[in-house]
C-alpha cells in the first residue's frame, strides 16, 4: 500500500476529554528547525564551498537554476537530517528551513532541486572531481583541528578501516566479497585523533571495489594525510593503527621510510605461534589459578620472507574463558616500531582503536553511508563523499556541544535532540524567524551550540 495519503486532516474523538484534531496544514512549517545549526558549523568549516569548488560546472549558465554550492548543501544538510536518499527531494524541496540553509527566501525564492536534478549532479563528477574534493575534505578537517589546538599537539595518531556496504543491485563494481559473504563495496574510511581526546574525527573516505585487500588505496591516504599533518602540527609525533589486513610488506617500508610510529597487527603463523608457546603456558596456569581470563604481553624479532629487515613483534598471550565454556587460547600479534613496553604498545596504544568501530556505526546507523546505490561506481562514490560532509558537520555539533549532556552523543542523538525540532517560519520585511517550542527540552545544549557558533542570545 502506497505511504502517500491526500488526508490531511484527522479527528480522535477518545483520546482526551475533548476531540482532538490534527490538520496538516502548517504552509511555513518545518521538521527540522534545529537544523540551523548545521548552516552555521558549516559557514565556519567553510566546508560545502570547499566542496563544491572542486566540481566543474559545464552546464550552460543561461540555464542554470541550482548553483553547485546549493546543490551539495542540499545533500549534505538533508543527509545530517536523516534524509540519505535522493528521492526525498521530494519531499524536501519547499521545506523554508532546508529553503533557508541553501540560501534561498523560504517562501519568495524557487523550491529546491528535484531528486532528477540531484541524480543528474550526482553521476555528472568525474574522477578528478571526487579526487579534488576527498582533498578538500582533508584539508577543511585538518585546518579546522589545527585552529582549535592552535597547531599545538603531542602526538597525532592515524587510524585506517574499512567496512563492508551491501549492493542494492546491478552496481559497478559491487562485486562478491567471501569474508562478508555478499556482494559488497569496500569504503576506506581514514580518522585522525589528538594525544588523548576520545573522539576521532573523519578525514578520508574511499570507495572501493567489493573484492579489495584491506590494502588498496590505504598508501595513497597516507600519503595525503601525513604530510597535511606534519604542516599542521609541526612538533606533534604522528602514530599510525592498522589491523592485520593493512600489514602488507609495503605498508610497513612506507610507514618505516616516513618515519612515523606504528602498531600493526599481523596474522598468526607457525613461528610466531611458537615463539609465543612458552607465553601461553604461563598464561593458562595464571587462568588456572584464577578461573578468570588472563593475559601475558611479550616481544620478540622477527621477519616474514617478504620484509627486509627484523621488526619487533609484540606479542599477546592471552587464555580466554567464559561461562560454561572451556578456556580457549587466543594469541595475538602486533609489529611495531615503537619502544615502549609491550603491554602498553598493545593494551595503551593498539587497542585503543577499537573506538573507531563506534564512529563507522555512527556513519552506517546514523547517517547511511551504506545508501551506494547509484549504479555508476564513482556516483556512489559522490554519495560516500556527501555522507562525510555530514558526519562532519555533526562532529562539529559534538564538538560545540562540549560541557553539555550531550558532549558524547552518538549522531541519532544529536539529530533527534538538535535538529529534529518542529518549527513555524514567520516572514518579515527584515528578517526570518522560526519559532521553536517554548517547552522544548534541549533548549540549554541548544542555546550553548548557537551561541558558540557564532549566534547572539536576546
Amino acid at each position: 500500500m502506497a505511504d502517500d495519503n491526500t488526508t490531511q486532516c484527522w479527528l480522535f474523538s477518545d483520546l482526551a476529554k475533548r476531540a482532538v484534531t490534527v490538520r496538516f496544514d502548517q504552509e511555513r512549517g518545518s521538521s527540522d528547525g534545529g537544523a540551523v545549526l548545521l548552516g552555521a558549523a558549516d559557514r565556519r568549516l567553510g566546508l560545502s564551498e570547499a566542496l563544491s569548488g572542486c566540481l566543474r560546472d559545464e552546464r550552460d549558465p543561461q540555464r542554470v537554476v541550482h548553483e553547485i554550492g546549493d546543490l551539495i548543501r542540499q545533500r549534505v544538510y538533508a543527509i545530517a537530517c536523516g534524509y540519505p536518499d535522493g528521492n526525498d527531494a521530494a519531499r524536501l524541496s519547499s521545506d523554508p528551513v532546508h529553503k533557508l540553509l541553501v540560501g534561498r527566501d523560504p517562501v519568495g525564492e524557487e523550491d529546491l532541486a528535484s531528486q532528477p536534478t540531484l541524480s543528474r549532479f550526482e553521476n555528472a563528477a568525474d574522477r578528478a572531481d571526487l579526487f579534488r574534493m576527498g582533498e578538500a575534505l582533508a584539508d577543511r578537517v585538518i585546518e579546522r583541528h589545527r585552529r582549535r589546538r592552535r597547531g599545538r599537539a603531542r602526538v597525532v595518531t592515524i587510524d585506517l578501516d574499512q567496512t563492508d556496504d551491501p549492493a542494492h543491485g546491478q552496481q559497478q563494481l559491487a562485486l562478491f566479497n567471501g569474508y562478508y559473504g555478499e556482494w559488497c563495496y569496500l569504503p576506506l574510511l581514514g580518522f585522525v585523533s589528538f594525544d588523548d581526546e576520545a573522539d576521532q574525527y573523519l578525514v578520508a573516505a574511499l570507495l572501493r571495489p567489493g573484492n579489495s585487500p584491506d590494502k588498496v588505496g590505504s598508501l595513497g591516504v597516507l600519503s595525503r594525510l601525513l604530510p597535511r599533518l606534519r604542516a599542521a602540527f609541526p612538533k606533534a609525533r604522528l602514530r599510525v593503527r592498522l589491523d592485520a589486513g593493512f600489514a602488507a610488506p609495503e605498508v610497513l617500508d612506507f610507514l618505516d621510510e616516513q618515519g612515523v610510529d606504528y602498531a600493526v597487527a599481523i596474522g598468526k603463523n607457525s613461528i610466531l605461534l611458537r615463539r609465543a608457546g612458552r607465553h601461553m603456558a604461563q598464561a593458562r596456569r595464571l587462568s588456572k589459578a584464577s578461573e578468570k581470563t588472563e593475559k601475558v604481553y611479550a616481544e620478540t624479532l622477527y621477519a616474514a620472507k617478504t620484509w627486509p629487515h627484523r621488526r619487533r613483534i609484540i606479542i599477546k598471550a592471552e587464555v580466554t574463558r567464559h561461562p560454561g565454556r572451556d578456556p580457549k587460547d587466543n594469541p595475538r600479534f602486533v609489529v611495531t616500531n615503537m619502544a615502549q613496553t609491550p603491554r602498553w604498545v598493545y593494551k595503551e596504544f593498539y587497542c585503543q582503536r577499537g573506538e573507531i568501530e563506534n564512529r563507522i556505526k555512527e556513519l552506517h546507523h546514523g547517517l547511511e553511508i551504506d545508501r551506494t546505490s547509484c549504479s555508476r561506481f564513482l556516483a556512489n562514490q559522490f554519495r560516500v563523499l556527501l555522507t562525510a560532509a555530514a558526519f562532519v558537520l555533526m562532529q562539529e555539533l559534538r564538538l560545540h556541544a562540549a560541557r553539555t549532556s550531550l558532549a558524547r552523543a552518538q549522531v541519532w542523538t544529536l539529530r533527534d535532540r538538535l535538529l529534529k525540532i518542529g518549527a513555524h517560519l514567520v516572514v518579515s520585511v527584515r528578517r526570518f524567524v522560526i519559532h521553536l517550542p517554548a517547552s522544548y527540552p534541549f533548549l540549554g545544549p541548544w542555546g550553548r551550540l548557537a551561541t558558540s557558533l557564532g549566534a547572539r542570545s536576546g
